[in-house]
């Protein structure tokens, strides 16, 4: 004990010597004692699925796979299955319906790697769309050991969670068993980064959720803006849901005896509607920008920031210095996107104030520009990563290590850079790409939270690593910077939900 507490005071007085905390003593505190906020936005995996051999940060224990409950899945009719069915090709299974004599997954979570390992070439080529997964070695696959994509929608997660039971994961996805697998934790390069000489501390928070039920664009708006979007002209877009609140009659192992139809909007209001379940003219699945750059199918009408603002907005108006760092921006905004930049994953794009030619637009940046500025100690108050779809993560056209690289690469860059003792970097992924957990969610309201996602935490200003319990969802992110810089909410989610600054009273050295 006697020896900490020597330590403490000699940290502290190593990073006064640096000078860099009384160099942003002007600079607003944008985060507790921070004065720049990095957010890494990662794609589409759940906290076990990626983090759930973690297991603990010193004696302190990470709520993952060894302590996991709803196990268990079952089938439309409520009935425990014998064993998982897989679609994915590179997954040894029986067909559909199986029997489960041969099968080598029982109703349990799986290894992913000991199927597919990392280096294996099971990745399409850039845009080509491969429903059920590339055949490993087959003509043009590439390597980085890719899955199938798996369903990540707004009514399916609902259904999946099933009220926090977490047991309809499989019969809800169109990839069936493979929602129950996950990656070894260990051998993830963030998880060897973390864990070689010289690494930053860090705080792994194993209660984040992600805002929203469903996929990418809707929980891209809730982490700048706290709620769904409003379609001022829906006609044909509004989803139709059965008995049990499912939209989709295309999948192995569920069959609505209803009609049903999964869109881009909410289920319209009204006598038909499923009372347990949102309704209105609300944008919850994935919409193109009506700004370019977009892509084809309906398009979101701009939203207007003078009656549904967002923290961008708040942030400009206090005069606090942002940007939003997309991977492969430029060339989209050049009218020549890259073949996996993903449109919907640009949620300022779809705000009037960020439209082609409006003020807000200069705030929209190639993610090139990030990295330069985090070398050069130039960085605004508050950056907003988006990597491009080859580096985000996303199963089905990403390479999950692969990925897991340029997060290490982007976050060195941030913590080898000259600001990096006043920086605060949040690692977190949009939502689960519709894979299990076993921790079920908070009901907060009928548009979430969803699953628990990977969360971390890291700084150079960080004395010692550890775990936060606290429960937050992606608008905790939000909550931080308009507590601490006095900003008014944006909505009622990010007003109410817990900020990040429990995870910071006890790791960060205060100045």
């Amino acid at each position: 004990m006697r020896r900490q507490m020597l330590l403490v005071p000699a940290i502290i007085a190593g990073l006064l010597s640096a000078g860099s905390p009384a160099q942003a003593s002007h600079a607003p505190r944008v985060a507790g004692r921070f004065t720049h906020l990095v957010v890494i936005y990662q794609e589409n995996h759940s906290f076990d699925n990626l983090y759930g051999i973690w297991d603990r940060v010193g004696w302190e224990p990470v709520d993952g796979l060894r302590f996991a409950r709803h196990t268990t899945q079952v089938g439309q009719d409520g009935t425990p299955y014998k064993c998982l069915p897989q679609t994915d090709v590179n997954l040894s299974s029986p067909p559909l319906p199986a029997t489960c004599d041969n099968s080598a997954f029982t109703d349990q979570p799986f290894l992913i790697d000991d199927y597919i390992k990392p280096a294996d070439k099971t990745c399409p080529a850039p845009g080509v769309f491969a429903p059920n997964g590339v055949l490993k070695d087959s003509a043009g696959a590439e390597p980085g050991g890719c899955t199938r994509d798996l369903v990540h929608r707004f009514y399916q997660e609902q259904y999946q969670i099933d009220g926090g039971k977490q047991d309809r994961y499989v019969t809800g996805s169109d990839a069936t068993g493979l929602t129950m697998g996950h990656y070894d934790t260990k051998n993830l390069p963030i998880y060897r980064y973390l864990h070689e000489h010289g690494h930053p501390n860090y705080v792994i928070a194993d209660r984040f959720f992600q805002a929203a039920f469903g996929g990418s664009f809707l929980n891209h708006q809730y982490l700048i803006a706290a709620r769904a979007p409003v379609h001022t002209s829906p006609d044909g877009l509004h989803s139709i849901v059965d008995a049990n609140g499912f939209p989709n009659a295309s999948y192995p192992l569920y069959h609505p005896a209803t009609t049903v139809k999964d869109a881009q909007l909410t289920q319209s209001c009204g006598a038909d509607a499923n009372p347990n379940l949102a309704c209105g003219d609300y944008a919850v699945n994935t919409i193109q920008p009506a700004s370019a750059p977009h892509g084809g199918g309906p398009q979101l009408p701009l939203v207007d920031d003078t009656k549904y603002p967002n923290i961008g907005d708040r942030l400009s108006d206090a005069g606090v210095s942002w940007a939003w760092y997309a991977g492969g921006w430029n060339d989209a905004e050049a009218g020549h996107p890259g073949p996996l930049f993903q449109y919907h994953h640009q949620p300022f794009n779809y705000f009037a104030a960020y439209a082609p030619g409006q003020p807000g637009r200069a705030h929209l940046k190639d993610e090139t520009e990030f990295i330069a500025s985090a070398k050069n100690g130039t960085l605004p108050s508050v950056s907003f990563v988006k990597p491009y779809g080859a580096e985000n993560e996303h199963p089905g056209y990403a390479s999950e290590p692969n990925g897991n690289d340029h997060l290490v690469e982007l976050l060195k860059a941030v913590v080898n850079g000259p600001q990096a003792k006043d920086t605060l970097v949040v690692v977190t992924y949009d939502e689960n790409g519709g894979q299990w957990d076993h921790v079920s969610p908070p009901a907060v309201d009928k548009f979430g939270p969803g699953t628990r996602l990977p969360a971390l935490l890291l700084s150079k200003a960080f004395f010692r690593s550890g775990v936060d319990h606290t429960v937050y969802d992606t608008t905790s992110i939000m909550a931080t910077l308009e507590r601490s810089l006095r900003l008014d909410p944006v909505d009622t989610r990010d007003a109410r939900v817990n900020d990040l600054s429990r995870a910071l009273h006890g790791f960060a050295l205060p100045f």
